[in-house]
């Protein structure tokens, strides 16, 4: 089993990278990706945790982009953040959320929510402050549930401390994954079909002649027709098929290392195809992904 998709405290998870690799290894995970959101500064931490504990790590990054009007992510994996426009793109992406936050913040004073931007960031750590450690304080504070309640109620889009970040366009972000010697799978496109019924066929054709490499059949929310669904809509396509928890924090409502809500089987075969396209296109990856396989 593996999952191929994680979030560190290099962007809006509670785990640094290494003790991620330290639970995977735990609870018997073949392969563990790493994808923080618009952001690759926990990647090699990652890798040298791979290498010590002899585990196959997949580097990456979930990018935020929008299409018709419709906010989705791609999935870059094996990407070189070290090639200058990979680097200015990220860049720029890190100067957006940080300037996100104290407009948020800005917008909770506005309706009264006693926080500040020294509590998220305190909250946030060494990570770049992003929605879910201001939700996170709102928890600690009393004025929200959890987690969920603060995006429902306040911080998701078309809520009143709600504020749009800087994104790259479908377009860009393929090329830059592209650039980068990685390959682009379209996350979770379960969520899609909630927000936008009737997209995601026509977003992923168009994301193919932009492309697009994969696609993520295995996630914590998606149903077992749903897996079915998108494996064919893979094989239709051409496309790699991928999948992972979107683990963030343990011990939460969120999905948990591995097996999200306790019923997710990401099969080996899709990390090893994904590591064979990875190694064709950089051969320098090869020992990071080799020792799970």
């Amino acid at each position: 089993m593996v999952d191929l998709h994680t979030h560190s405290t290099a962007s809006d998870g509670t785990w640094p990278p290494g003790r991620i690799v330290e639970e995977a290894v735990r609870v018997g995970l073949r392969a563990v990706g790493l994808t923080d959101h618009d952001s690759v500064d926990g990647n090699a931490e990652l890798v040298d945790a791979g290498r010590a504990l002899g585990v196959a790590v997949v580097p990456g990054v979930e990018i935020s982009t929008r299409w018709n009007g419709v906010t989705f992510h791609l999935l870059g994996y094996g990407i070189d953040p070290r090639i200058p426009e990979v680097k200015a793109a990220f860049d720029r992406l890190a100067r957006s959320r940080e300037a996100r936050a104290p407009r948020m913040i800005a917008r909770l004073r506005d309706l009264g929510i006693p926080i500040t931007l020294e509590e998220v960031r305190a909250e946030a750590g060494a990570a770049l402050v992003g929605r879910p450690h201001v939700a996170r304080v709102l928890v600690r504070k009393g004025v929200v549930r959890d987690v969920q309640q603060a995006f429902d109620r306040l911080l998701g889009r078309g809520r009143p401390a709600y504020v749009d970040k800087d994104r790259l366009d479908p377009a860009e972000a393929c090329r830059t994954i592209r650039r980068a010697g990685g390959v682009a799978v379209l996350a979770h496109p379960g969520l899609i079909e909630e927000d936008a019924p009737g997209l995601l066929r026509p977003l992923l054709d168009h994301l193919v002649e932009l492309g697009l490499e994969g696609i993520e059949a295995y996630y914590s929310r998606h149903t077992r027709e749903q897996q079915e669904r998108y494996r064919s809509l893979a094989a239709r396509r051409d496309l790699l098929v991928t999948g992972g928890s979107d683990f963030h924090e343990p011990g939460s409502d969120g999905p948990a290392l591995g097996t999200g809500y306790g019923s997710l089987h990401v099969p080996d075969a899709c990390f090893e195809a994904l590591a064979r396209r990875l190694e064709d296109r950089r051969p320098e990856l090869g020992p990071v992904l080799k020792p799970g396989l």
